[in-house]
């Protein structure tokens, strides 16, 4: 007669969870249930302001290539609806902010709120070639916590900025959107640049120091670009 073996008894982890893992599994629960009872808009705002600031990161590479192929800086987009670089020289500090210049630089044209992209660029850095002794004239402006205008950045090359969800703006037919605010006057100093701009914290009181604000700015500093245009052999 054959004497059946005996399976060996199941070990502790044979037996199911851990008091540990199912503590991790209740934490993975709780946050995916936290994500889903966010309200869609919100995930839809936090979704365009995360592709608002990838496509400004991705401008300003974008930039830097270009000066590093051509020695200069490309000049803003002819107009809203045409992307190619204006080919006439910016007599103005005025004439050198618009568009990014979309189709010359192979970027995309509208921010995540569906706006066109806003570039204002130093008129001596697309007219000429760079040299180190190029002397740039964008301001980046910000304020402290009393609302004190601060200084951020001075002579700066480039300034790209999206102007957010809510008031001033472009749409991609090229229509001017319409401010609906009257106390939003940094986002107004981005509206009317042309040197001069403003990056800080949003705001939706109107109360605030400098009042709403939800543009999104970033500058492209002069030692970044020196820097990415000597490695390329474009100066010395």
């Amino acid at each position: 007669m054959r004497t059946l073996a005996v399976p060996p008894a199941p070990t502790f982890s044979q037996r199911g969870f851990t008091l540990t893992e199912l503590a991790v599994v209740l934490v993975i629960v709780a946050l995916l249930i936290g994500g889903m009872m966010m309200p869609l808009s919100t995930q839809q705002d936090i979704a365009a302001r995360n592709n608002s600031e990838k496509a400004l990161a991705e401008i300003r590479e974008a930039l830097i290539g270009f000066a590093a192929a051509n020695g200069r800086l490309p000049r803003p987009a002819t107009s809203a609806t045409d992307g190619t670089e204006n080919a006439t020289i910016c007599a103005t500090d005025a004439a050198c902010s618009g568009f990014i210049p979309w189709v010359t630089l192979g970027t995309a044209k509208l921010d995540g709120y569906g706006k066109l992209i806003r570039y204002s660029v130093t008129p001596d850095y697309a007219n000429g070639t760079i040299s180190l002794t190029t002397v740039a004239n964008r301001t980046v402006q910000t304020r402290d916590v009393a609302g004190t205008v601060a200084g951020l950045a001075t002579q700066v090359p480039a300034v790209i900025f999206s102007h957010g969800k809510n008031r001033w703006g472009t749409s991609d037919s090229g229509t001017a959107l319409a401010d609906d605010s009257a106390t939003n006057v940094d986002e107004d100093a981005n509206e009317a640049g042309p040197t001069s701009y403003f990056s800080r914290q949003a705001a939706d009181n109107t109360v605030t120091t400098g009042g709403e604000f939800d543009d999104l700015v970033i500058l492209l500093p002069a030692n970044l670009l020196f820097n990415r245009m000597i490695s390329a052999g474009k100066l010395p």
